[in-house]
């Protein structure tokens, strides 16, 4: 069969990556041709463009780059024409993805989603748009199944793919890593800013004001895949950071506490059981936007699935040094942490157990062969 796979962002490479290794193993003649990383690069198949090419943050870089959006997605549906495959997957990345989404389904091509768009979040409306041009929905997160069944919609719950990425990964020898990248012997916080230029000016600057208030501990930067360190370079002012790109599992095995962006990184932290304050800001013009479309009480995917906060959200204005500073003392107290672990192995049992991605390349697999 012939896979065509469509994945923006370091999230959905690391879940297209994971997908496609299954669908290698249950489809011994599989073809994939995909947009999407490094991750998706290694496991094979043929990458037609890098997800860095459209790291758009926010509504307003969106606006300035449209042109160059439009003429990416004219691209796309003239390389999908000319591959023809037997089924078009798209991996989360909704502004993207539906528009292709719409044309692929008026020409005909087969269409399955792996990792629903936020329509739970905002604009419900596009529910319809997905019943129309969708012909399977494969869902990693339980209230998305029942979000689906108000609007007649039958989606298959797959359980969430972190779990096996987190559980599958090589141990980590603890000694042996803080060598490797010069740590001492202090519990780690680890900061997580993000993946993308903007979201990392919004959050890191702000973290990192945290340093000289907690000098028992060391602060260690997860540098994304996506960006070199001469980035961060330039908001790392103390002996007291480090910087460790592209290991972000591995750091949060081995850390204590966990300053994190709003985003997948929520859930990844919670698995690994790290304590965690959750952070979010964005330009004045996006978050006033998102605050109109936007419905949730909560932003993290931690609380979202618990329907309570499990973790604290600093958002907007919230996000600054006082609020961040009495948190992060409140995380790192040891009632405060068993509170919170008894809440993370709460939400690892709602999220399904292990095997999505196998489950969601076998349903793929078997709906193109029925």
């Amino acid at each position: 069969m012939k896979y065509y796979i469509l994945a923006g962002e370091a999230s959905g490479d690391l879940h297209g990556s994971n997908l496609m290794k299954a669908l290698f193993e249950v489809d011994a003649h599989a073809e994939i041709r995909f947009w999407g990383g490094d991750l998706m690069q290694a496991v094979g198949g043929t990458l037609v463009k890098h997800y860095k090419e459209r790291a758009f943050m926010g509504f307003a870089e969106v606006i300035m780059n449209l042109n160059k959006i439009f003429k990416l997605i004219a691209y796309c549906k003239e390389d999908i024409k000319d591959y023809n495959p037997d089924v078009l997957i798209f991996i989360d990345n909704s502004g993207f993805n539906l528009r292709i989404a719409k044309w692929a389904k008026q020409e005909g091509i087969r269409t399955n989603y792996y990792i629903s768009p936020q329509v739970w979040a905002s604009r419900a409306k596009r529910v319809f748009d997905i019943k129309r041009d969708i012909d399977d929905m494969y869902v990693i997160l339980p209230f998305v199944e029942d979000f689906y069944k108000k609007y007649d919609y039958k989606v298959n719950f797959v359980g969430h793919p972190l779990i096996d990425a987190i559980v599958n990964r090589d141990q980590v020898n603890e000694s042996k890593f803080r060598d490797t990248y010069n740590l001492d012997k202090r519990p780690i916080i680890a900061l997580l800013p993000g993946s993308r230029k903007q979201e990392i000016k919004n959050m890191l600057s702000v973290m990192l004001k945290m340093v000289d208030s907690f000098k028992d501990y060391q602060f260690v930067i997860a540098g994304a895949p996506s960006q070199d360190y001469s980035f961060y370079e330039s908001f790392i002012k103390s002996n007291n950071v480090k910087f460790i790109s592209n290991k972000t599992y591995d750091l949060l095995s081995i850390s204590t506490a966990a300053l994190v962006t709003s985003g997948t990184a929520t859930l990844e932290t919670a698995l690994f059981k790290v304590p965690q304050v959750v952070c979010y800001k964005a330009s004045a013009i996006s978050y006033h936007i998102a605050k109109r479309i936007i419905t949730l009480k909560f932003i993290s995917l931690v609380n979202l699935i618990m329907d309570k906060e499990v973790v604290t959200e600093l958002i907007q204005n919230d996000f600054n040094k006082k609020r961040l500073k009495q948190e992060l003392t409140r995380i790192l107290d040891e009632t405060e942490r068993k509170k919170m672990f008894v809440n993370y192995y709460e939400l690892e049992k709602a999220l399904g157990g292990k095997g999505a991605s196998k489950k969601t390349a076998q349903l793929i697999y078997n709906s193109i062969k029925n």
